[in-house]
C-alpha cells in the first residue's frame, strides 16, 4: 500500500509535490506488476485536501478557502483517508492491485472549479 495524492493529476504552484506524488502512483502500478505472479496487491490512495495537524499549519482563512473548495464544503477526516487504506489493504480486496483510490469527495472528477 502507497500513500499518494489529489495532487497527482497537477495543479499550479507546487510541480515538485505533483512530480513526487505522481512518482508514487507509477511506483504502486510497477510494483504491482512485479509482485502479481506472487499474488501480492499492491495500490495507492490518493487522499484529497484532509483535516491534519499539518492543514492546520495553515493561516485560519487559506484553511477555510480550501475547505470551501471540496464538494463537501469541508476537509476529508483522518478517518476517511483511513477507511479506504482499511479496505484496500483486506483480504477480501486481494484481486485489486495496481489501482489509486482518489479519496477526495469526488473533486477529481472536474467540474468543480478547481
Amino acid at each position: 500500500m502507497t500513500v499518494s495524492s489529489r495532487g497527482a493529476l497537477g495543479g499550479k504552484g507546487f510541480p515538485d509535490y505533483v512530480a513526487s506524488k505522481a512518482g508514487v502512483i507509477g511506483l504502486t502500478r510497477a510494483m504491482a506488476m512485479e509482485l502479481r505472479t506472487r499474488q501480492i496487491a499492491v495500490n495507492s490512495v490518493a487522499p484529497g485536501f484532509t483535516d491534519t495537524p499539518m492543514t492546520h499549519t495553515m493561516p485560519e482563512d487559506q484553511y477555510a478557502a480550501a475547505a470551501a473548495l471540496e464538494p463537501s464544503g469541508a476537509a476529508a477526516s483522518p478517518a476517511d483517508i483511513a477507511n479506504a487504506i482499511a479496505f484496500l489493504a483486506a483480504p477480501t480486496t486481494h484481486f485489486i492491485t495496481g489501482q489509486t483510490l482518489f479519496v477526495d469527495g469526488g473533486k477529481s472528477l472536474g467540474g468543480l472549479g478547481i
